[in-house]
């Protein structure tokens, strides 16, 4: 989008998303069902893997190829799908497979420097499928004739075996099969993760030989579990497209893909709340931002530019600590609450808030419902929370969540564990330590932390709050 901005939709563009469906299976991944059903077809190309997930793909690769393919619609892609499996075998690729029998040597003098002596001794960029098994095999080049365009190697069988390089009948080692790519496909430009960024000099290398001019690079940070590893393919150990989106919108998992993306972020179900709600804060700020910053807006890039019309007067974390308070098991529980903090606002009025009140019951049934840990009272708690009844008491019914807000803090200001002297109060005292609305959240809620209170309480009710308070005090919640 910001390509075809810059250039007036002057210079035509093709985004190409290539599968490397044509790839041994090495392993055999942790996350799929009956692996040893798999292991005789280990180090075959993964579109002759039978898919393990059942269902009508024919292959483990068409499975997961449709998998991608459903998560590149989902978000709205204009693409164009390629499968290396395909491209070999259609004879896509053979002119500058057949050039790479007349390079071979430039290639290897490319390759070699790079890998041990013991490597060195046996490598070849071609990797021949074998005949007889069907494997991929990783096997020195007994031959390579640039006349005929065949290569011959010594089969598992303990054969020599001649064969063309065109036809799907061999494949590129991955290295020198990037820069064939680029070379055949006449790319222009290329994303990739952190982990390529020391071969892209290797791929740029092989691309020239071949006769094609290296494209220009964005290399991007990789994606990290919740313990700061890095996601693994083979173990499954981060979290899923239809996951996020089990818990939140696209829009949502398209803003946490879009920001710092030259940055290792952790992908797991923690960060979801955050990134729903910045999210529709973008969007909401959009149309009054000045014209020159409304490009550097997110929900610009996300939406190419036709930003949706959507208002949110609830976040995503206000409702998870909604779910929380009412225990909610439905939407209709939560919309009770909705409507009287902003009277007019309904399910068919706010859509977008009324999928968020789904989200948020899914999202708090499975991930902090199990994890609430009530707090009980010791003797300067069990004060505040005295005091705090009496100070909501005193509010009007309709009080605003500002008023509230200051009420909450003016029964944290006289009590000394939770002074800030680091903060000034209105009166020049000390301020309200984070200590105090830690303790609300752990001795009501059964969390750590939460939204601004004081707009928690004015969506769950002064009386509902004071409730809650009550059965803290009687020892009901810690129970």
């Amino acid at each position: 989008t910001a390509f075809r901005l810059l250039t007036e939709d002057r210079i035509p563009t093709r985004l190409l998303c290539f599968s490397d469906d044509m790839d041994g299976m090495r392993k055999i991944p942790e996350n799929v069902p009956d692996r040893a059903a798999l292991e005789p077809y280990l180090q075959m190309p993964l579109s002759d893997v039978p898919n393990p997930f059942g269902g009508d793909y024919e292959s483990f690769a068409a499975h997961n190829n449709a998998m991608l393919r459903r998560f590149l619609d989902t978000f709205g892609f204009d693409y164009e799908f390629a499968s290396a499996t395909e491209y070999y075998k259609s004879g896509k690729f053979d002119d500058v497979l057949i050039k790479a029998t007349e390079k071979y040597q430039k290639i290897m003098d490319v390759m070699l420097p790079t890998l041990g002596a013991e490597r060195q001794a046996t490598y070849s960029p071609f990797l021949p499928i074998s005949p007889t098994s069907g494997r991929v095999l990783y096997v020195p080049m007994k031959d390579v004739n640039a006349k005929d365009g065949t290569i011959t190697f010594e089969d598992e069988t303990g054969e020599d075996i001649t064969v063309s390089v065109t036809g799907g009948k061999v494949k590129l080692q991955w290295k020198p099969d990037f820069g064939m790519r680029w070379a055949a496909l006449d790319v222009d430009f290329e994303m990739f993760g952190k982990d390529h960024m020391t071969n892209a000099p290797i791929y740029d290398k092989i691309c020239n030989i071949l006769g094609g001019k290296a494209p220009e690079h964005f290399v991007y940070e990789l994606f990290l579990d919740e313990k700061g590893e890095k996601i693994s393919k083979s173990k499954g150990n981060g979290l899923t497209i239809d996951e996020w989106l089990t818990y939140a919108s696209p829009e949502s998992l398209a803003l946490y893909n879009f920001q710092k993306p030259k940055t290792a972020k952790k992908l797991y179900f923690d960060v979801i709340p955050k990134a729903v709600d910045e999210y529709y804060t973008f969007v909401q700020k959009y149309d009054q931002m000045p014209v020159e910053q409304k490009l550097q807006n997110p929900a610009w890039h996300i939406h190419s530019g036709a930003i949706p019309q959507i208002d949110m007067p609830v976040p995503f974390a206000m409702l998870l600590n909604l779910v929380s308070a009412s225990n909610a098991e439905n939407k209709d529980v939560l919309w009770a609450f909705i409507s009287r903090y902003a009277p007019g606002v309904t399910a068919e009025t706010h859509p977008a808030l009324d999928a968020l009140v789904g989200y948020a019951i899914r999202y708090f049934d499975d991930f902090v419902k199990p994890t609430k840990s009530f707090k009980a009272p010791d003797d300067i708690e069990r004060k505040a929370l005295e005091q705090l009844d009496e100070k909501l008491a005193s509010l009007a019914g309709d009080a605003d969540g500002a008023a509230i807000q200051d009420a909450v803090l003016d029964v944290a200001r006289a009590i000394e564990r939770y002074q800030d002297p680091k903060k000034k109060g209105p009166d020049g005292g000390p301020g309200v330590s984070v200590a105090w609305f830690s303790a609300l959240y752990q001795l009501l809620l059964g969390q750590e932390k939460g939204p601004r209170f004081g707009s928690f309480v004015a969506l769950y009710g002064i009386a509902e709050t004071r409730e809650m308070i009550r059965k803290a005090l009687a020892g009901e919640l810690a129970a």
